[in-house]
């Protein structure tokens, strides 16, 4: 890599920088407050406002009373500097979010899958409809993050294989970049929960964490010193793979789109897709968990409200959230044993629904199995946690680009 002397230039880019993302993190700040947190001197933070000012990316927003002699002013970020837009992608719509820059959300939208499974029309349509609701120009969008499940190639960041959405495959990503005329970038939808959850969430004091997607797939996503873990291919975290005991072995679909009657391939009775008729994904699945829990006496229709309904009534669906906690555990414990990670984040709808009633149990079940114990603990991410990441993700990609340009 080449080095940068530290010339005059590099220390004042420096310095408009940390200015910037301190306003973003704190702000509005007065020139004082700036000086005190950068450790600049008054001079030195008054001259980089007035660049900043010249750039169009502070402005003063207000006054704050001192002492003795006038009010000091104000300063912000300019939040429409630049517009970011996120998407979380599934077989049940698209979800799509813009916000300006300082992270504040303008609107969010979703859109139904109802373009013949043709990617670029639904997350253009949604794109366009979020950015309307928002009353942004789409040429205004400085970047966007599409989170989709499945396996991305971290070379080409191209879709390489998505069990329930095969129609996304390598050649979306140059389609959308072509049709959208903006930056985009894809990332597995599980990645960006765990972006999310290390910037919002439980693992904000974490540099190492696992999180355990449990919803309408299953997945897993793990964070070791702050980095996420995407393997060679972009296959790490495809957990729903992994043979455990009481279900049969994933055969037959692990690198390609499910075709009709293939071998290792089952319909999901709760979502009216392709699912996985064997591996970790078949025993802690929706449809699973379901049959589990009327097994058990808890006869909610989903398995959402069966998981909700046995950890708000213990007593009832105690036993049920035994069960549960030992077949999660296998996955949990899988990759405690390997990892190490010290903590595991459960999160996904299924996940959440069970809240610490299924987390302690989880711990403790792996405590069984394991030679260490990992906290479990649940999401603190309130709504779509992969939208949530992928406004994070694009956030931070935008700043890069406008803030040091």
């Amino acid at each position: 890599m080449e080095s940068r002397p530290g010339t005059p230039r590099l220390l004042r880019e420096l310095n408009d920088r940390a200015a910037l993302d301190l306003l973003v993190a704190r702000g509005p700040l007065t020139r004082a407050q700036i000086g005190a947190h950068t450790g600049l001197s008054k001079v030195t933070a008054s001259q980089l406002l007035g660049r900043l000012e010249e750039r169009g990316l502070v402005e003063v927003v207000g006054e704050q009373a001192g002492g003795r002699g006038p009010n000091a002013a104000l300063y912000s970020v300019v939040s429409g500097a630049a517009y970011v837009a996120g998407l979380s992608v599934g077989p049940e719509g698209v979800t799509a979010g813009v916000a300006d820059i300082t992270g504040a959300v303008a609107a969010q939208v979703t859109v139904d899958p109802n373009n013949g499974g043709d990617p670029v029309k639904s997350v253009h349509n949604a794109v366009v409809k979020a950015a309307r609701s928002a009353r942004v120009a789409l040429r205004k969008l400085t970047v966007l993050v599409i989170g989709t499940p499945g396996v991305v190639d971290p070379g080409t960041g191209d879709v390489q294989f998505a069990f329930d959405l095969p129609h996304w495959h390598e050649g979306v990503l140059s389609a959308l970049r072509h049709d959208l005329r903006r930056p985009v970038v894809i990332e597995n939808d599980v990645n960006l929960a765990a972006l999310a959850e290390r910037a919002y969430g439980a693992g904000r004091e974490h540099e190492d964490f696992a999180l355990m997607w449990l919803d309408r797939g299953i997945g897993l996503s793990v964070m070791l010193g702050g980095r996420l873990i995407r393997g060679r291919f972009g296959g790490a975290g495809e957990i729903g793979y992994l043979p455990v005991p009481g279900a049969p072995l994933p055969l037959g679909t692990a690198r390609r789109a499910p075709m009709d009657g293939e071998e290792g391939v089952t319909e999901s009775t709760s979502w009216g897709i392709p699912a996985l008729a064997g591996g970790y994904g078949s025993l802690v699945g929706a449809d699973a968990v379901r049959s589990l829990a009327h097994r058990h006496g808890i006869a909610e229709p989903t398995a959402v409200e069966c998981v909700r309904a046995a950890a708000a009534d213990e007593g009832r669906g105690g036993d049920f959230l035994d069960e549960l906690a030992v077949r999660i555990s296998y996955g949990v414990t899988s990759v405690n044993i390997v990892l190490d990670p010290g903590l595991v984040v459960l999160s996904g709808e299924l996940g959440r629904a069970g809240g610490r009633p299924l987390a302690e149990r989880i711990e403790r079940a792996v405590g069984r199995l394991s030679p260490t114990r990992p906290t479990v603990t649940v999401t603190e991410i309130e709504g779509n946690p992969v939208l949530r990441g992928a406004l994070h993700a694009a956030l931070e990609q935008a700043r890069d680009e406008v803030f040091s340009s």
